[in-house]
């Protein structure tokens, strides 16, 4: 399979990086060189546009920031879609709303090509140690197809559903990591006021029944939000108002994970 890659990122970088170091046929295309520079030392090829990438690959991966940055690449004359023949995949790795997918989908069927949603977690260091988590959501087989590619980067590859379902998947997940970060501020904040070093607390909490990858986050830049809040701030502000959005298309009341996610999007809006 003729794989093409847009979106070498911190996270996108590496992905691209094993699934050459896999064997199989790698395409790059980046809006700016110097990111192209890393890929070097590999067999991978650089296309001049998404749509020369498209035309040299049987599976397109995108691992853009967002829904915007999904359609620049696909769309248009110079797009992904423009140059790749009937019969081929896309795989949707950003984080985008559901509905998005399901637009570019249809968008894709009139060429002929297939878009499945595969969001991914864990970041840099799960990719290089092939552990990083795809959440899948479009048609099994296509999923199945697709697999061996996944499976360069990560030992977790769940089919959730129909087209849009890695989605949901990956914003509850997301939500779910703000609102971590939001009670575990409140508890820190909580410990400053009864007298207990908030760097002693850390430890306690990373070591006890109450640790988690937010609790870890957080000790890693000091016990504060500040490191943390020009990573992931803006990102995480996304797909809490993503979720939000699916929480009110579904008449689901947010409840009280959102009120956590918003203590933490606070925190690191006040921290930038």
């Amino acid at each position: 399979m003729r794989v093409g890659f847009i979106g070498l990122g911190s996270q996108g970088g590496p992905m691209a990086r094993r699934i050459v170091e896999g064997g199989f046929d790698l395409t790059l295309w980046a809006r700016r060189p110097e990111s192209l520079e890393p890929y070097a030392d590999t067999a991978a090829t650089v296309a001049e546009t998404p749509a020369e990438l498209g035309a040299a690959s049987d599976l397109v991966c995108l691992c853009v920031v967002g829904d915007d940055d999904v359609r620049q690449v696909l769309d248009g004359e110079t797009g992904v879609l423009a140059g790749m023949a009937p019969g081929g995949i896309i795989a949707v790795h950003s984080t985008v709303h559901p509905d998005t997918c399901r637009e570019l989908a249809g968008l894709a069927a009139t060429k002929g090509l297939i878009l499945i949603d595969a969001p991914v977690s864990g970041g840099g260091p799960a990719v290089e140690a092939g552990t990083l988590m795809v959440m899948v959501g479009g048609d099994e087989a296509v999923v199945e197809k697709v697999r061996p590619v996944f499976a360069t980067y990560s030992d977790a590859i769940v089919h959730l559903g129909e087209l849009g379902a890695g989605q949901v998947a990956k914003i509850l997940n997301n939500l779910q990591f703000s609102a971590n970060l939001g009670s575990a501020i409140s508890t820190l904040q909580l410990g400053d006021a009864l007298g207990i070093p908030r760097d002693r607390l850390c430890e306690v909490l990373n070591r006890g029944s109450a640790t988690s990858k937010a609790i870890g986050s957080i000790t890693m830049f000091g016990g504060t939000l500040e490191g943390l809040a020009p990573i992931a701030g803006a990102l995480l502000q996304k797909d809490v108002r993503h979720a939000a959005s699916l929480a009110e298309h579904a008449s689901v009341p947010e409840g009280s994970v959102f009120a956590a996610a918003d203590t933490a999007l606070a925190s690191m809006d006040h921290a930038r």
